[in-house]
């Protein structure tokens, strides 16, 4: 599908087959939050810092088209829920491929939980997004997590589990968490066909967030898909261009934050 391929060369490095992308949906799940407040501002740090896509839902595309500056490939998320739902794992389509298309996205998200008690109707809004990706030429993000009671959230089994749902379904690219073991996170990769993301997990420090993204992509991940843990910084920008360095030119983490500084 050369529509696909294309739009897949704005949003990967073709040079290393990798990728950083910071989601910015936040909002719509949690609210005005810290980072998100002034969404022109940040888009163009996220830019400027040298990110290759970023994640936003239909609504807030036209805060990111900047008009001068850099590029940036653009994911438009199609699915979501708040944080006030008495389940948060739930989520429902939003958005449609189409309206993506008129919009200018050059790939489009979907969420799913599984575990969650609404999982069979997340699994049946994936195929139709499928579905319509396929005749549109448009690239698929499948943000795939284990939640749900019980489930242990970064167990290899279940993180395998989630990949192997994805890429089952016609992903492009997968989203997931790191098992938090570069062995097992290997083993995951090596079986699935689709470049893999990790999230970024949990707020850590600099140093800390960019040795386990290193250790992810030399475990074989074609890069990371992170949100808070990037555009929350005191620097977005600066701690970005450290987190390419990694990514894109395998700079060790305390050297790329060296230079950052």
């Amino acid at each position: 599908m050369i529509g696909k391929e294309i739009r897949i060369e704005r949003i990967m490095d073709r040079n290393t087959g990798k990728t950083v992308i910071i989601p910015m949906d936040h909002g719509f799940t949690l609210g005005q939050i810290e980072g998100l407040l002034d969404m022109t501002w940040i888009i163009s740090q996220v830019s400027d810092g040298g990110a290759n896509a970023i994640v936003l839902h239909k609504g807030l595309v036209k805060r990111g088209h900047r008009r001068h500056g850099r590029d940036i490939g653009l994911i438009i998320h199609l699915s979501a829920g708040t944080s006030l739902n008495p389940d948060p794992n739930d989520k429902v389509l939003v958005c449609t491929v189409e309206e993506a298309v008129a919009l200018g996205a050059d790939a489009v998200s979907i969420h799913i939980n599984l575990g969650a008690p609404n999982e069979s109707k997340m699994l049946e809004s994936a195929g139709k997004i499928v579905k319509d990706c396929n005749r549109w030429g448009m690239p698929l993000l499948v943000m795939i997590y284990p939640r749900g009671k019980g489930i242990d959230p970064f167990s290899p089994q279940a993180v395998g589990h989630c990949v192997r749902v994805a890429e089952e379904l016609g992903a492009d690219l997968i989203k997931t968490n790191y098992p938090g073991n570069q062995a097992a996170f290997e083993k995951i990769v090596k079986a699935c066909s689709v470049p893999v993301l990790v999230a970024g997990g949990e707020k850590a420090g600099d140093l800390e967030t960019l040795q386990t993204i290193r250790e992810a992509v030399h475990a074989g991940g074609a890069g990371v898909c992170m949100g808070r843990n990037a555009f929350q910084r005191d620097n977005p920008k600066e701690f970005i261009q450290a987190l390419c360095k990694v990514v894109h030119h395998n700079v060790e983490p305390a050297r790329a934050l060296k230079e950052m500084e």
